[in-house]
């Protein structure tokens, strides 16, 4: 809940139209209409795109050959009239990109991802009746508790540290990929990103500066990993 209210307060847009709104209260129009012309530019695809792109490239690839398949949670999507919960779209993209993998290496594979929501089973549970289900894939290991990407790479390590594995593909977002490496290195892990999609760099076309609705949601996505990726950088120093 904390990290939730955390990110709304410091990575945009929300916090943009938080800000555009204060200031109106306030009188204060400039402030107010910085804060309407930012939330402009994170609208464009051009933006979005940047961000993401920018964080996907030069990803680094371990020296030594995968021994597992790591599959990190994403999101859950709450179903029927009794509120069930299930896989997202993000994890369901993940699951797929390790199904796959995991089809063509016949390595054993760990799924990682804790709680979500209060009350509610751990997304690794659902990933793992997933794989088995939907796309004939065996789970060897399911880590129940990792809050966060950090957790994710911590956690699956003791596991898989206790079955003499120590190099591994980490599949993820490819705009998730740089923080999860940082987080995987500092696990003493070795990785080999396997991303789900690589984003293409825009390329200015006019169509790229209109702005859309849905490119807050990519944009919020770069700089929350852009912010992350900080973040997970100071503490790997400690």
């Amino acid at each position: 809940m904390l990290n939730a209210i955390a990110a709304v307060l410091l990575v945009p847009p929300v916090n943009l139209a938080l800000l555009a709104l204060t200031a109106v209260v306030l009188g204060r129009r400039r402030l107010a209409g910085v804060a309407l012309a930012l939330l402009l530019v994170l609208a464009l695809p051009e933006v979005s795109g940047l961000l993401l792109a920018s964080l996907e490239t030069g990803l680094p690839v371990a020296p030594q050959p995968p021994q597992a398949i790591v599959v990190l949670g994403g999101d859950v999507v709450t179903v029927g009239p009794d509120g069930a919960q299930d896989i997202g779209p993000l994890t369901l993209e993940r699951l797929r990109r390790g199904a796959a993998l995991a089809h063509e290496t016949n390595l054993p594979v760990l799924v990682t991802s804790g709680v979500l929501s209060h009350g509610r089973a751990p997304l690794a549970d659902l990933m793992a009746d997933s794989l088995k289900s939907d796309f004939s894939v065996p789970v060897r290991w399911i880590e129940p508790q990792a809050h966060d990407t950090w957790d994710n790479a911590q956690m699956s390590a003791a596991i898989l540290r206790g079955a003499g594995i120590t190099s591994v593909y980490v599949v993820t977002h490819g705009w998730h990929m740089r923080r999860a490496l940082i987080a995987f290195r500092q696990s003493g892990l070795a990785v080999t990103p396997a991303p789900v999609a690589l984003n293409h760099w825009p390329g200015g076309d006019l169509t790229d500066f209109i702005p859309l609705a849905g490119e807050w949601r990519l944009s919020y996505f770069g700089l929350h990993e852009w912010i992350g990726c900080a973040w997970y950088a100071w503490r790997a120093r400690g």
